[in-house]
């Protein structure tokens, strides 16, 4: 794994403006991917973490948000203030997404073979023969294995397993390197999703490529990601390892994730829950945007806290004045 850093964000900050105010999407969020890595974002709905993704291909409606702090930096461009054109020779060729929903994703009134070998040749000077064999040898490599009947199909006549598939082979096809993944397994079941986790993760592996996985799921970090970052509110609050981070967590929002995973409930008994709910991101608290929801929570929380290495463990850092020491067992799947 190279020490290339080919993702990088500084203290970021976005904020989308609405009725008689805005919404603090984003708060002071750094993270960096190197070469060659798999790296998580995790988190529950509203903390952040897609606008992230986003943002990092600056994918956003461009009147409809406002940066307000920090940088952005992906193979040496600074996406927070290059060209349209600049970012449109990114997009694709050196850098590709995988959506969340692949009917969204794929044009429905378009062959899969179609599609495809319009995204090779759009990136690569390949003729239509050879652009045409290299996305067969794509989908075989996605373990579809009657490829050139699949590039005769419409999206709507596969399976979601299979559309999905279909989407991590387009992503490779220009030999990317950095996929960023938007929760592209969410819709699946949880057969097809470890089928689909496991080509995403043999593919990135063989050919280099750095993938940043966006999800909500921590069984899913667990089985994919050398490293992790947790978000809540538009804020990183833990980040490290991933085994480091699930048997080892510090901040107390980690920690209640974790412990609310189905998989450590006893039989026929309720799931542990975090109470309270998450802060208006338009209204947020004053200092330590957790502290409404943390029984650790004290004055020194009214301060905002900045994301620091553990003295037990500098490679794991954490955004909380009162980190936890604890250790969780590990659950292996069947």
């Amino acid at each position: 794994m190279s020490e290339t850093t080919v993702l990088s964000i500084d203290e970021l900050q976005l904020e989308f403006p609405v009725y008689g105010g805005s919404v603090k999407a984003l708060n002071r969020v750094s993270l960096q991917v190197k070469a060659g890595e798999i790296v998580g974002v995790v988190g529950e709905s509203g903390s952040g973490k897609s606008v992230t993704a986003m943002m990092t291909l600056r994918l956003l409606a461009e009147d409809g948000y406002s940066v307000t702090g920090g940088s952005l930096e992906m193979l040496g461009t600074d996406v927070l203030n290059a060209s349209e054109r600049e970012m449109r020779q990114l997009r694709g060729a050196r850098v590709s997404m995988i959506f969340q929903e692949p009917m969204s994703a794929l044009n429905p009134t378009r062959k899969i073979g179609r599609q495809m070998c319009e995204v090779i040749r759009l990136h690569q000077r390949l003729s239509a023969v050879a652009a045409r064999d290299k996305a067969i040898q794509l989908l075989r490599e996605m373990q579809i294995a009657d490829a050139e009947r699949v590039m005769e199909r419409y999206p709507f006549e596969l399976s979601g397993g299979m559309r999905q598939r279909v989407l991590i082979a387009m992503a490779f096809s220009c030999e990317p390197e950095l996929i960023i993944a938007d929760e592209p397994t969410t819709a699946l079941d949880v057969t097809v999703q470890r089928q689909v986790l496991r080509l995403l993760q043999q593919k990135a592996r063989a050919s280099g490529t750095a993938v940043l996985f966006i999800t909500h799921d921590m069984a899913v970090v667990s089985q994919l990601c050398d490293r992790v970052y947790v978000m809540y509110a538009g804020h990183v609050i833990e980040s490290g390892a991933t085994a480091r981070v699930i048997e080892h967590p510090s901040h107390p929002y980690s920690i209640g994730l974790l412990l609310a995973a189905p998989e450590r409930a006893e039989p026929r008994s309720q799931l542990r829950a975090i109470p309270g709910t998450v802060p208006n991101l338009s209204a947020l608290p004053p200092g330590c945007a957790f502290s409404n929801r943390c029984r650790h929570a004290d004055a020194q929380c009214q301060q905002t806290p900045s994301l620091m290495p553990l003295a037990a463990e500098p490679t794991q850092r954490v955004a909380c004045w009162h980190p936890q020491s604890i250790e969780l067992e590990v659950i292996n799947e069947p």
